[in-house]
């Protein structure tokens, strides 16, 4: 474990950081400064608990790699690559210390309420904390109580995680009842506390069940238990809904320059006039990496009709404007498709095989055009950290995965989700009597999906892919669903017959040309030039699909890598930790 001090050497540490951005020394006289006199009222809890936020994603947000959106190189985690690290690696618990910190001196704010919702803020971040820890490495150590240098506990074996578990269900529960209920873009409340458990429950009780763990405590099925009752509170008494405004609203739910709180339960705010900006726009325009849609992610979404693309004839060398027509709305405001418009402006424009690995060029996140974001550290669109639409999912997916699940409860859930679009609700009963088999597939599905509730569950994680594309999840979703074979697959791209010159939109004029040997003369300076075996790989050598990382294929390794390692230093610090499996 990373070195510890005394709590005092802590807690001035932080404070004084809390001192300097708020620029009021006289209110905190550094020469009395002491855990013992602080926490008093809700000025000083708020001061210190300010800090907490800065654990929520930032760019990681939109800046996810999968199976379901690739790069030029694939990461660690997609080649089974992962080194064991020294130090570092996620192995880190100065976080923790900060929200034990408030809940241990909680009690000199004589205010009951004002202490129940700071301490609730605290447990709300350490229940974040934890569960992130819980999917990394599995069992850890559980802390509820600062630390000293010379305790023992610094030194003790790794908890279950059922234990660890249980603890973040009871922390978030403590937080459901003391948080505050009304609603709030930027700050954590009842509702944030609510969506993260039903994030949690879910994690825990699917990765229980489809990795065969069991524990006395608690089973798989009272996590979704837990997850689904949160669900249905959150739907019967938030208040939130789906952003349905106009026909791009879900476009719009990413591109807004200031979070949508129809559905945004919690935003990472930034700001053009404070200077507090990211990368959004920069990155979805071919930067850090060329990111693409994969075909596998593409060929996910259904028709506009509802019915799936995979059952159509000749779906596998449609051509990208066939292909693209009459499919879910999401899919045309996730990507450029023929037509794409840019927020803004007028000027059609053809995805880029310059700026996007697969051809299928993403969009979600980009904002307007006027507004001078194009380049390095200028979007400054709020980033989405929980919205309504992933608590329906999780709520219908717990229900699912438990046997529960009734058209009722779609009906209340995902049916939202595609009224937004124009899309046909999910019907269950068909679903259960006719699953796809493209999602039932070892190479585009998941192959472990069994029982009377197949059907469902699988489009349901259909649904969960489409709605949630780009928004990071769906790692720790393969994780759970004991699905990282996925990344054994290729990753593919657009689909070209044989080397030519392609209008990829549809509008007369010529996108890229794709050649063996010479490149072809006379074509306007816009088109893109690719050389077979160079630039562009295709599947079958001089034709098929495009297929990225050529050289670098996607591994996995069954027995090891649903875990990550712990760090070599923490192991001979802490003779008592044990390596997780093959590692």
């Amino acid at each position: 474990m990373e070195d510890c001090y005394m709590k005092k050497n802590i807690f001035i540490l932080m404070i004084l950081s809390v001192v300097v951005a708020s620029c009021d020394l006289d209110k905190f006289p550094l020469a009395s400064l002491s855990p013992d006199s602080y926490f008093s009222n809700a000025n000083e809890l708020d001061a210190f608990a300010n800090d907490f936020y800065s654990a929520l994603p930032g760019t990681s947000v939109y800046e996810e790699e999968s199976d379901m959106i690739i790069k030029m190189g694939l990461t660690n985690e997609m080649r089974s690559a992962r080194p064991v690290p020294a130090s570092g690696g996620g192995w880190s618990w100065s976080a923790l210390r900060k929200y034990n910190t408030l809940i241990d001196y909680a009690g000199n704010c004589s205010d009951e309420n004002v202490r129940n919702e700071y301490v609730a803020l605290a447990r709300f971040f350490r229940a974040y904390f934890y569960l992130d820890k819980v999917r990394r490495f599995g069992d850890v150590p559980w802390y509820d109580t600062q630390l000293g240098s010379a305790d023992e506990a610094l030194y003790k074996p790794r908890d279950s995680r059922e234990l660890v578990m249980a603890n973040v269900v009871a922390d978030l529960d403590f937080a459901i009842e003391h948080l505050p209920s009304a609603r709030s873009l930027y700050k954590v409340t009842k509702w944030t506390a609510m969506a993260l458990k039903t994030r949690a429950c879910l994690f825990e009780g699917t990765f229980r069940k489809y990795h065969g763990l069991e524990y006395d405590a608690h089973s798989w099925q009272w996590y979704l238990e837990q997850a689904a009752a949160a669900g249905d509170e959150f739907i019967s008494t938030s208040g939130y809904s789906i952003y349905s405004a106009g026909p791009n609203a879900y476009r719009d739910l990413f591109a807004s320059t200031d979070a949508i709180g129809t559905e945004i339960i919690l935003a990472r705010n930034y700001d053009a006039t404070l200077d507090v900006k990211h990368n959004g726009t920069y990155y979805t325009l071919g930067n850090y990496g060329n990111p693409g849609m994969t075909r596998k992610m593409f060929c996910t979404y259904l028709m506009a009709d509802g019915t799936r693309f995979t059952d159509k004839q000749g779906w596998q060398t449609m051509s990208f404007v066939e292909e693209t027509r009459n499919r879910d709305p999401r899919l045309g405001q996730s990507i450029r498709i023929p037509g794409y418009r840019r927020i803004g402006s007028d000027k059609t424009e053809a995805p880029s095989l310059a700026d996007s690995e697969t051809g299928y060029q993403p969009t979600k996140y980009m904002q307007g055009v006027d507004l001078g974001v194009d380049l390095y550290g200028a979007s400054y669109n709020d980033l989405p950290i929980f919205r309504s639409a992933e608590v329906y999912l999780n709520y219908a997916e717990a229900k699912a995965e438990l046997g529960t699940l009734t058209q009722a409860d779609l009906d209340r859930s995902v049916k939202l989700l595609r009224d937004r679009v124009g899309m046909p609700n999910i019907n269950m009963a068909e679903a259960n009597a006719n699953p796809d088999p493209y999602l039932r597939a070892e190479a585009t599905g998941y192959p472990n999906v069994s029982g009377p509730n197949a059907g469902v569950i699988l489009e349901i994680r259909r649904e969960r892919s489409v709605e949630l594309f780009d928004e990071n999840f769906r790692y720790y979703d393969l994780m759970r669903w004991k699905n990282g074979q996925a990344f054994r697959h290729p990753n593919l791209g657009l689909y070209f017959p044989a080397p030519g010159n392609y209008d990829l939109d549809g509008d007369g004029v010529i996108d890229v040309a794709i050649y063996k040997d010479t490149a072809p003369t006379g074509l306007p300076a816009t088109v893109i030039m690719r050389k077979i075996g160079t630039d562009i790989f295709l599947t079958e050598g001089d034709h098929g699909y495009v297929l990225t990382n050529p050289t670098d294929p996607g591994a996995w390794n069954e027995a090891r890598d649903y875990y990550y390692p712990i760090p070599t230093d923490e192991l001979s610090l802490n003779e008592n930790l044990v390596q997780n499996p093959e590692w």
